[in-house]
């Protein structure tokens, strides 16, 4: 016969069981992490930290480079590729599905307050005992507007990533606007993909002579007329400020970018190069309590790095608040 005894809980096994169990679906006084940004850093780092059972809020402008990617083919399982808003919206349902908060906005301000810190935002402000800098970075555009600008990254006109997509160009005439060093070593990298390379600028290109026999060895096409139009219509046709012009299938932005860093500099994070954050092998910064992941740390800016990154700040994260908490092995 089935034994069907039951054993009354004690008040320990209750409280066990209440701290097993994911947090209630409200909006706490002090979240255990405030994620900045929504990007592919901040929502793996969402979906972690919500099947760590952690109060994690996420709060995104939504103006992350992500979802500017018409198709990615090299993100790891999706052979036909991915478009960034696509991705985007699928991590944003995992991270819902396990209980993760996200709320379009930017955070404004932020503070130390205690043993953790006050975000301040559009919508109030917002306490979290960590916080979590994925914040990424801005790419420098060419002088195009906002219309002319999307579609020509739609169509895949002009790009911004060779990392990312060169593979695609491989044998078409590609340019790389962006005259200084950083332009050149975009260009020697594409080179693998082409032999038609074109290095072009804004303002009139003017290498050192080693940099110009570099790109001479390389094969490059060194312009050194500045571009004063750009026109997207079924190629790429650039004008000159003499009145000629250069006709490319694909146009690359090597004009570097800006880290979103104002947040952590504020509360005195190291940086690199006055750019990126510096952070540990755990994404700690050294600000105790502020981690960083994704574009805005040193390295890699691909989905795929971004994502390391962030998986490895929300173990650090929880398990740097479980020792806050008295939850982890003494030694």
């Amino acid at each position: 016969m089935q034994d069907t005894t039951v054993t009354e809980a004690t008040p320990a096994d209750a409280t066990a069981d209440a701290a097993a169990q994911p947090a209630p679906d409200r909006t706490p006084d002090v979240w255990d992490c405030l994620i900045v940004g929504g990007g592919p850093a901040g929502l793996t780092a969402a979906i972690y930290l919500a099947r760590f059972h952690r109060r994690a809020l996420v709060v995104d402008k939504g103006e992350g480079r992500m979802q500017m990617i018409p198709v990615s083919h090299n993100h790891a399982g999706y052979p036909d590729g991915v478009a960034g808003v696509a991705l985007l919206d699928r991590m944003r349902e995992q991270a819902r599905q396990y209980g993760a908060t996200l709320r379009t906005g930017e955070v404004v301000g932020l503070h130390r307050d205690g043993d953790g810190f006050r975000a301040e935002t559009h919508d109030g402000a917002v306490r979290a005992r960590t916080v979590l800098l994925a914040t990424g970075v801005v790419n420098h555009r060419p002088p195009l507007d906002e219309a002319q600008h999307a579609d020509a990254v739609a169509r895949g006109l002009l790009r911004y990533c060779p990392i990312c997509d060169a593979f695609e160009q491989t044998g078409k005439r590609i340019g790389v606007l962006g005259g200084d060093t950083h332009g050149l070593a975009e260009a020697l990298f594409l080179r693998s993909y082409s032999r038609d390379i074109t290095l072009l600028g804004l303002a009139s290109v003017a290498l050192t002579p080693d940099e110009q026999a570099q790109a001479d060895a390389a094969g490059i096409r060194v312009v050194t007329t500045p571009v004063s139009s750009f026109d997207f219509g079924d190629e790429v046709r650039l004008t000159l400020d003499d009145g000629s012009t250069v006709v490319l299938d694909t146009l690359y932005a090597g004009l570097g970018s800006t880290t979103r860093n104002d947040l952590g500099r504020a509360l005195g994070t190291d940086l690199c190069e006055n750019q990126c954050f510096l952070t540990d092998d755990q994404q700690r910064t050294n600000v105790p309590g502020i981690y960083a992941a994704g574009d805005a740390v040193e390295g890699l800016d691909q989905i795929s790095y971004a994502m390391g990154t962030a998986a490895r700040a929300a173990v650090a994260i929880h398990n740097d608040l479980r020792d806050r908490d008295g939850q982890t092995l003494a030694e």
